[in-house]
């Protein structure tokens, strides 16, 4: 049975003390860009000297809030090989707009994060991470999301990069009061309820279920405001046997596997079948086009994103064959080629949070630059692969 307790000092709206069998958790809401809210933690932790003290963060954002210099671990060439790009420019884009967001308060995003840890420590207070690993919340809310609301999503997402509104005092003070995700959290509940479920809901169940079972009696948890209601809801609730199954990227279904190797296995059958109908010379004249229609848009995307020479030679000629396998695409091949080629330097990493938001810092710094081979050849492949393939498939039929 948990039950909500008046707590023994007065923090306002919001702290939360909930009993949880012998536990009694200090949940504490808190807005990722207010200084306001750092004051609080650290206030808080000062005066309960809690057993633990649990916070919104996972083991490789826990890394990249508390490491300055963290491009230093960054291994490039890995994140290509493990196909991870998507995810850091997605990790990229958010911190981007917290951080513009953060500029405008004159905090940066997680300050109140990296304060209570830095708190606990000081005071010899264990710290435990209770969030899911980004990754895993990122990739299950990608799959969770439909198609059509795929773009919806990542235009709304590309669209907040280059947002150059400044917000107003009345806005700033406001801001300064809650966590700016509140009211998004809410209406992405009504736009897209799959992926809310996802970013929203199985994190509650999943810090939820974390916090209980920190260590000590007596714990502070310091989370966003947008996820205090989510958590009081569900903390009196068991849902340990549901961690295992949340915190699991979704496999590709067999239905999509079978998609995925039919399409180029109906092309190389139908220039097969071309030859024994029409004679090698036709089979061969349809599998150059296909060369060609794959080769040359994926080029062409190379070049446009100021790619090495090299990079647009490998774009010409990886998109033919990636093309006809889905292990891996033409963007993967030509971003490994042009990290080789031509990689970022430390100025790149350390100023990819302001060039991201500007059109400009795109082709200007390098490691963004990766980004761009990665999507335009990528785009240039997949057109190559519906424009040779209309015409692989129109010859065998004609």
């Amino acid at each position: 049975m948990t039950d909500e307790v008046f707590p023994r000092h007065h923090h306002g709206d919001d702290v939360a003390v909930i009993r949880h069998d012998d536990k009694i958790i200090l949940l504490v809401g808190t807005a990722h860009i207010s200084r306001q809210s750092a004051d609080l933690v650290e206030r808080i932790i000062e005066e309960e000297r809690p057993d633990t003290v649990c916070i919104e963060l996972d083991e490789k954002r826990y890394a990249a809030l508390s490491r300055r210099r963290r491009w230093e671990n960054l291994d490039l060439k890995q994140v290509i090989r493990n196909k991870q790009l998507s995810t850091l420019l997605v990790n990229l884009v958010l911190a981007s707009y917290q951080k513009k967001l953060g500029g405008q308060l004159g905090t940066m995003p997680g300050t109140e994060l990296l304060a209570a840890a830095r708190t606990a420590e000081e005071h010899g207070i264990r710290v435990e991470l209770c969030d899911r690993d980004v990754r895993v919340t990122l990739r299950r809310a990608w799959h969770a999301t439909s198609w059509f609301k795929k773009g919806y999503l990542l235009a709304t997402l590309f669209a907040s990069l280059f947002d150059t509104t400044e917000l107003d005092e009345e806005k700033l003070a406001e801001l300064r009061k809650k966590d700016v995700l509140s009211e998004l959290m809410e209406e992405m509940g009504e736009s897209l309820p799959d992926t809310k479920r996802v970013l929203i809901d199985e994190r509650d169940i999943y810090m939820a279920e974390k916090i209980k079972s920190a260590p000590g009696r007596h714990l502070v948890a310091v989370v966003g405001a947008g996820h205090m209601q989510g958590i009081m809801r569900v903390i009196g609730e068991d849902h340990a046997d549901e961690l295992a199954e949340i915190d699991t990227i979704p496999p590709v279904s067999r239905a999509w596997k079978v998609l995925g190797w039919s399409i180029p296995a109906a092309i190389i059958l139908s220039v097969i079948a071309i030859g024994f109908r029409h004679g090698a010379g036709e089979a061969g004249s349809n599998a150059l086009y296909w060369v060609l229609a794959n080769g040359i848009p994926s080029a062409i995307g190379a070049l446009f994103a100021w790619a090495h020479p090299a990079t647009i030679l490998s774009a010409f000629a990886a998109a033919p064959i990636t093309s006809l396998t889905p292990v891996i695409g033409a963007g993967y091949v030509c971003a490994f080629v042009q990290v080789m080629t031509r990689p970022p330097v430390v100025r790149e990493f350390e100023a990819v949070g302001h060039d991201i938001a500007t059109v400009r810092g795109w082709w200007q710094n390098k490691l963004l630059r990766v980004f761009l081979v990665f999507i335009l050849t990528g785009v240039g492949s997949a057109i190559g692969t519906w424009v040779g393939g209309y015409r692989i498939f129109t010859n065998l039929f004609s």
